[in-house]
Parts: C-alpha cells; structure tokens; sequence
C-alpha cells in the first residue's frame, strides 16, 4: 500500500513538473509572445499579432535640439512619444534653469495618428529668455487633463544654454564681382559667455563650414591665427594676432578683405565703436599689401 501512495505522489510530482515547464516556463505552445520588444509567434497562434507594443521601449525621444547643441531661442523641438501621451493631439514641453526655475512652457503637437500606444511624431516651438545659469532641463510632459498625479508622465534632458553670434565672411554668390570690403553674415551658436567679443573671433578663425562653403561663403583669413589678446575699453577694440594673420598675405583686396572681416564681425557688438588690429603688438606696419 506504501508503495502505491508513494508511485501516486510521484507522479502527481512528475506531472506537476511538466505542467510548469509547459505553460509557466515553456508559454502557451500556439501564442505569440514578447522578445527583445518584439512580438514572435510561439507555436501557430490563432489570433493576429498583437498591435499594442510589447516590452519595455522608450517613453520619449528627442531629435531636435540635437545632443550637446547649445540653446538659443526660439528653439524648434521635434521628436517622437507615445501616442497615448498626448490629448487632443498636444502634449507639454517644459524648460528649467539649472536651480529647478521654469523659465518656459510650450505645446507640442502630433503630427499623425495619435491615438495608439506606438511612438508618435511631435513638433513645437519654445520661446524663452536665456536664464543666468549656462545648463539647465528639458521636460516632455502628456497632457494629463484630469490632473491626477497618477497619470503624469515625463522624461528629462539635460540641456546647455547658448547664445548666437554673427561672423562674416566674404560670398562669391552675394557679391560675384568681389567687391573685396564687402562681407556677409553667418550666425552661430555659441555657449553663453560674458567674453563674446573673443568667441566671435573664435569662430570666425575658424573658417566657413561645409554648408557655407555650399551657400558660396570663404575666408581670406589664413587657417592657424591666434588671438594674442582682446582688450576693450570705452568703445574702442584692440585685437593682436599672431604673425600668422600675414603669412604670404599679399594684394591690397586680400588685406582689405581681412580687415573687413575681423571689423564686421567685432563691431556687431553695440559697445564696439573702433576697432585696432595689431600683429605681435605692431599697428602701423601690419596687414600691408
């Protein structure tokens, strides 16, 4: 009799066993399941592929502002978040200093089918002062119209405040005949500073991009110049290069050009009323053709 109860247990065991691996471990045999955020047919499901998406996957991602670009307003957002993240078709962008102080909020708009679980594209623009600290927060918020702080959801960025600046160059396209004094603006964003006079001329040495280069833009500024100093005071600019700014610098629309650049971009600045170049400390003798 002992014998018997014990074969019973088991296999009351054994049974047991194969249960859990079946249908605990194992899934259903005919079922589609979730694998890497993505649903695969286990067996031969009778039902469709789920349309709800499986997994942990992002809630929010950014594309524009783009990683490390410093901001300037007014800043264009775009990105995407999950559908069920907005209403009526909007959802919330938030942007804070770097002491927690809100400093903008904007609306952000579904640019397709909103309603689903699935990511969504957005697109807004923030308007905002640029605050006193240089880095700060970025918030994608739902619109949670019934203001439970239950069904609040956002993800944060940190973000760097930036300033935009003007360089100028020379454009073949804007003045084909090459008037030599005659330059054009580019803008650039740059992080914020109180020395934007010396980052100004930062940029401008180093040359047009790849895209201005395309919207016809050149320098006649050698690669290389270094800035030995940059002093203002009461208006008046003096900048001193290194021998650099001359090497095999010749003919008076070249030395034109050049001048034309570095006094465009300085005086951009409404404290700036005069600007002196000098090279290694000598004015009169520099920049000749």
């Amino acid at each position: 009799m002992k014998k018997i109860l014990f074969f019973i247990i088991f296999l009351t065991i054994v049974g047991l066993v194969v249960l859990i691996s079946r249908f605990v471990v194992g899934g259903d045999e005919d079922s589609w399941i979730c694998v890497e955020n993505q649903w695969v047919k286990h067996g031969q499901p009778t039902t469709p592929m789920p349309s709800e998406s499986c997994g942990e996957i992002y809630a929010t991602k950014l594309i524009k502002p783009a990683f490390n670009e410093f901001l300037v307003s007014p800043l264009i957002l775009e990105g995407i978040m999950p559908g069920d993240w907005y209403f009526e078709a909007n959802a919330i962008a938030e942007l804070y200093d770097a002491n927690g102080l809100q400093i903008a909020v904007a609306s952000l708009q579904a640019q397709e089918e909103w309603m689903t679980s699935n990511p969504v594209l957005f697109k807004g623009i923030i308007d905002f002062k640029i605050p006193n600290t240089t880095t700060g927060t970025l918030v994608l918020k739902n619109d949670n119209p019934s203001d439970l702080p239950k069904n609040n959801k956002s993800e944060s960025y940190p973000v760097k405040f930036g300033q935009t600046i003007k360089v100028f160059f020379n454009n073949n396209k804007m003045d084909p005949e090459f008037s030599c004094n005659k330059v054009f603006p580019v803008e650039r964003k740059i992080k914020k500073t109180e020395a934007v006079a010396n980052a100004s001329m930062e940029e401008l040495l180093k040359g047009v991009t790849e895209e201005e280069k395309n919207n016809g833009f050149f320098t006649n500024i050698n690669s290389g110049v270094k800035i030995n100093s940059l002093d203002l005071n009461n208006g008046i600019l003096k900048i001193d290069f290194d021998d650099e700014i001359e090497f095999q610098v010749g003919g008076s629309c070249r030395v034109t050009a050049i001048r034309a650049q570095i006094i465009e971009t300085l005086k951009q600045f409404s404290t700036v009323k005069e600007v002196i170049i000098s090279v290694n400390g000598r004015v009169d003798d520099i920049l000749q053709p």
